[in-house]
C-alpha cells in the first residue's frame, strides 16, 4: 500500500438544505484536492442535516430520502469528485423501492458510488431500520471499513470491521454536547455560538470540556488503539437544527495519537497522511494476532435481546 493523504471535515450543514449542503461540500472537497488530499469525509447527515427529522412523519422522510445510487445527491458527490479529483464520503437518508427508510453514509469516485454502509444502531426517527450488514471496501490500495456514530460505540461493530479487513475505518457523526447520564454531559447554550467571535473563549471550554472533546477522549482512541487502525472522525460545527455541536473533527493513528484535529469554529477541514507501516507496527496488531478466540466466542456470539433506546445518550 502507498501512502494515503486523507481530510476529515466539518461545517454548520443546514436542515433539508441539500442543495447548500452540497455546495459546502463542494467548496471543501476542492480546497482538500488543491492542497493534495486524495479523500475528504464528511458527517453523518451532513447533505440533509441530521437533528430536525426528529419531528418528521414517514411520508416526510420518504420526500427528504434518496434512491442510491441513483439520487440527485449521488449524482452530485460523483461529479464534485471528478471536478475537482477526490474521493469524497458524505451521508443522507435512504430509501428503497418499499419505502423503507435507513440512514445511509457513501463513498464516491469519479465514476460513481464506491461503497454503501446502512446505520447498524439508528435513531433520531422511529421510520428509520437498522442496517444488517458491515461494510470493508477497497479505496486506492486500502481497506476501509465505514460505521456510522453509536455503532462506534457498540466496540463489537469496530473489531468486527477490522476482522473483515479494514485498515481505514470512517466514523462520520453528529455527536456530543447532548444530554446523558454520564456526569458533564448537556446541551450548551446556542447564545455562546451567537457570540463566539466577542467570547470565543467561553464557548471553547464548553466544546472541550466534558460535554464535548472530554466525553469524546474517553474512549475514540482506544478503537483505534485496540484494533491497529486508522480512525477518520467527522462531526458537525455550530447549529443542528436547535442543537450546537462542537465539531472536533480528527484522524487518529493507529497508536491512538490525534494526528489532525479541526479547531476553528469555521467551515474547515484537516488532512493526515496515513502510512501502512503504522497499522502493523501499533500495540492492537500484535494484539489481534494474540486473540484465543476459542476461549469467549460462545460468550460474545451468544444471543441476547437487543434494548436500543431512542434517546440522546452516548
Amino acid at each position: 500500500m502507498d501512502n494515503l493523504k486523507i481530510s476529515t471535515a466539518q461545517f454548520e450543514n443546514r436542515s433539508g438544505d441539500k442543495a447548500y449542503n452540497l455546495s459546502v461540500i463542494e467548496k471543501l472537497s476542492q480546497k482538500a484536492s488543491d492542497e493534495g488530499s486524495q479523500v475528504i469525509a464528511f458527517h453523518e447527515c451532513s447533505i440533509t442535516g441530521y437533528t430536525f427529522a426528529r419531528n418528521l412523519s414517514k411520508q416526510q422522510m420518504l420526500d427528504l430520502a434518496e434512491f442510491i445510487p441513483d439520487g440527485e445527491s449521488i449524482l452530485r458527490l460523483t461529479q464534485i469528485a471528478k471536478d475537482h479529483n477526490i474521493v469524497v464520503l458524505a451521508g443522507l437518508f435512504e430509501k428503497d423501492e418499499n419505502d423503507n427508510l435507513f440512514k445511509a453514509y457513501v463513498c464516491v469516485d469519479k465514476n460513481g458510488l464506491v461503497a454503501k454502509f446502512r446505520k447498524l444502531h439508528p435513531f433520531i426517527n422511529p421510520y428509520l431500520l437498522p442496517g444488517d450488514s458491515y461494510c470493508v471496501f477497497d479505496l486506492l490500495g486500502w481497506k476501509c471499513g465505514i460505521l456510522i456514530c453509536y455503532d462506534n460505540n457498540i466496540i463489537e461493530n469496530v473489531r468486527a470491521t477490522k476482522l473483515l479487513g479494514a485498515d481505514i475505518i470512517f466514523m462520520p457523526h453528529v455527536t456530543m454536547c447532548t444530554p446523558s447520564t454520564r456526569p458533564g454531559a448537556g446541551f450548551v447554550d446556542p447564545k455562546l455560538w451567537e457570540n463566539r467571535e466577542a467570547d470565543p473563549t467561553s464557548l471553547r471550554l464548553e466544546f472541550d470540556g466534558m460535554k464535548g472533546r472530554g466525553w469524546l477522549m474517553k474512549w475514540l482512541p482506544a478503537r483505534a488503539y485496540d484494533n491497529a487502525i486508522y480512525a477518520v472522525f467527522s462531526n458537525p460545527i455550530g447549529m443542528d437544527d436547535d442543537q450546537l455541536k462542537n465539531g472536533c473533527s480528527m484522524i487518529i493513528d493507529p497508536f491512538g495519537d490525534v494526528i489532525a484535529e479541526c479547531r476553528t469554529f469555521d467551515d474547515s477541514f484537516v488532512t493526515a497522511t496515513f502510512t501502512p507501516e503504522k497499522n502493523t507496527q501499533a500495540g492492537g496488531h500484535r494484539y489481534i494476532q494474540a486473540r484465543r478466540p476459542e476461549l469467549y466466542k460462545d460468550i460474545i456470539g451468544q444471543s441476547h435481546q437487543s434494548e436500543q433506546k431512542v434517546v440522546w445518550l452516548d
